[in-house]
């Protein structure tokens, strides 16, 4: 916690007890560090050399399995009686009595041999032979069976083509079906024993994968660990225990422990990959509990300290609670502490701070306030002599002329003007009293121009009765007849409207604008005399209500000029009318505009 904006509190007992406590706490954590690691070493090789035992007992089934029907394969390619069974010819009779007696039985004695469920295919080009069983392969091999199908059967299939044109024999492959239903085929040619060239069947052993592999049970489970079969020229998984044959060939080497085996004489292997995280239980958990015991000692040592603590640092604990509300700014917290100690000669003191600045920030805060009111009227003050100069040049003028009743008429809507001025001395005034301060100022304008102009005022209802700055709008409506003018003519249009939560005032004249140049001089000038009342009202508007509010102005020589005043959006009366306009009419009934909707 921040005290004061420069230091973090810690009591002075407590301080002393830091030390002791990092001291025991890093002692506990070396111990647990050197138990974690220790036992995670042990863990692994324990569980390494379990399944690398595992892996080579699998390794050495799948050695054996595969060597098993090599043998048989070795045998029926070996066997002249074989041979010659299928080389012979002859009526439907004899060749009956030939499957019968020849090669039925031939085919029957290796599948007698095998401990695991084995397909024989035997694929024959002596097309006297008749077909043994045949049918779909799609099934997975529940037990050992032979069949004996014509060579039409194969020769149109694809990868039999490929290894014919590859001059590929006597191998381990997938074929047909086999990748579907995860078994694997040994493939290799019968030759004639008269010259060992002239092919005269094919054979096809086919086993489930998981028929090789043996036992796999001790993979599964949860512990993650997973097993695959695959080949290695060619990167293919063959196999995978979770039932996808999808072998992650890249993976992140820190979170699994890869293990391999290669198959015999064959291109397969197989892989184990076992989760660090399995590795690691043990450890996590003991680790768990090494944690449990350090918090458990930091603990107990920490709530020994507190009361070793509470029992000096009470009295402390009274002065630092009201520095506290002090600094969230209640002056009027006193602290009561008795005895003859140094906290006594420390409270005492607090107390007399305390009561200085609280008199020292109502001191600042009430001048403060004087200036801003200073300032504020002073700027009042600078725009209503500049008016009556100009309305009382006018009117000596006129008499001048001999223009009397004119003279009268200006003198009194002079005096109007300057009664609504002063509103009895009030800073703030209505919305609604403003613009019929504007309108005074034209009932003036008139008596001058003879109606050469024509002026629209629009305001929304609801803002009639807000508070803002009194004559704040007057001035920009003077300089239109002063710097806009330029024709016969000139149109003013004043509007009073909310906009994205703030209140909208516009003055936009019909008159001759400013070039880019004097705009930016008007905007950054403050001795000129035609931004005299920009500055002022800008000043005011700032003064008041902040940074975020004032006056901007838009000019487009020969197309007029609009002064947009920003001002906060602060009713006192929130319950607007409900009218759809608001008419503002002179004495005589004249309309100097109407409220409408599209702004």
């Amino acid at each position: 916690m921040r005290i004061f904006g420069w230091r973090t509190y810690i009591p002075f007992t407590y301080k002393m007890m830091i030390p002791y406590l990092l001291l025991v706490l890093i002692m506990n954590i070396t111990i647990g560090y050197v138990s974690y690691f220790m036992l995670v070493k042990s863990r692994t090789e324990v569980v390494v050399t379990g399944i690398r035992a595992a892996l080579e007992q699998t390794k050495n089934n799948v050695d054996y399995r595969m060597a098993e029907i090599q043998r048989m394969s070795d045998q029926l390619f070996g066997s002249v009686s074989f041979q010659r069974s299928l080389q012979k010819q002859g009526d439907r009779l004899s060749m009956y009595h030939n499957m019968l007696d020849e090669i039925m039985p031939q085919l029957a004695a290796p599948l007698k041999m095998s401990g695991s469920p084995v397909r024989l295919l035997l694929y024959a080009k002596n097309e006297d032979l008749g077909e043994i069983g045949g049918g779909s392969f799609s099934e997975p091999i529940t037990d050992s069976k032979y069949f004996l199908l014509q060579f039409s059967a194969l020769q149109n299939e694809e990868w039999f083509r490929s290894l014919e044109a590859a001059n590929e024999d006597n191998l381990w492959l997938q074929v047909g079906s086999d990748r579907e239903l995860n078994n694997i085929s040994h493939f290799r040619k019968l030759v004639s024993y008269s010259d060992y060239k002239t092919v005269i069947g094919y054979i096809q052993f086919t086993v489930g994968i998981n028929s090789l592999l043996g036992n796999v049970s001790a993979y599964s489970g949860d512990s993650g660990m997973q097993m695959y079969f695959f080949d290695r020229t060619s990167g293919q998984s063959l196999f995978g225990l979770d039932g996808n044959s999808l072998r992650p060939l890249s993976g992140d080497k820190t979170a699994l422990l890869d293990l391999r085996e290669d198959v015999g004489n064959t291109p397969y292997t197989i892989e184990i990959q076992v989760p660090y995280s399995y590795l690691n239980q043990d450890a996590s958990r003991l680790q768990w509990i090494i944690g449990w015991i350090c918090a458990a000692c930091f603990v107990a040592m920490g709530a020994v300290g507190f009361a070793v603590a509470e029992l000096s640092r009470s009295r402390m604990k009274r002065i630092v609670s009201q520095a506290r509300a002090i600094q969230d700014g209640d002056l009027s917290r006193r602290i009561d502490v008795r005895g003859n100690d140094e906290f006594v000669i420390i409270s005492l003191s607090f107390n007399v701070l305390a009561s200085s600045i609280q008199t020292l920030i109502k001191d600042v805060y009430r001048q403060g306030m004087l200036k801003k009111q200073a300032e504020l009227a002073a700027l009042q003050a600078q725009i209503n002599p500049h008016f009556l100069y100009n309305t009382l040049s006018t009117i000596s003028s006129l008499s001048n002329l001999g223009k009397t009743n004119q003279v009268t008429e200006m003198v009194k809507r002079l005096s109007s003007f300057y009664r609504l001025t002063l509103n009895g001395g009030q800073v703030l005034i209505p919305l609604g009293k403003e613009l019929e301060q504007v309108k005074a100022y034209l009932a003036i304008q008139k008596v001058k121009y003879d109606d050469a102009f024509q002026v629209y005022i629009e305001m929304e209802p609801t803002l009639k009765e807000m508070k803002v700055i009194k004559l704040i709008v007057q001035p920009f409506v003077e300089n239109c007849f002063k710097h806009a003018w330029f024709g016969q003519t000139i149109a003013i249009r004043i509007t009073a409207a909310a906009f994205e939560g703030k209140l909208e005032i516009k003055v936009i004249d019909t008159g001759i604008g400013m070039k880019k140049e004097r705009l930016e001089q008007v905007r950054n000038s403050a001795a000129q005399s035609n931004a005299y009342g920009l500055k002022n009202v800008e000043e005011r508007i700032k003064l008041k209500y902040g940074n975020e509010f004032g006056v901007t102005i838009h000019s487009i020589y020969g197309g007029g000029t609009t002064v947009r005043l920003l001002l906060p959006l602060r009713s006192e009366n929130e319950e607007g009318g409900a009218e759809d306009r608001y008419e503002m009419s002179d004495a005589g009934g004249e309309k100097y505009g109407d409220y409408s909707a599209a702004r």
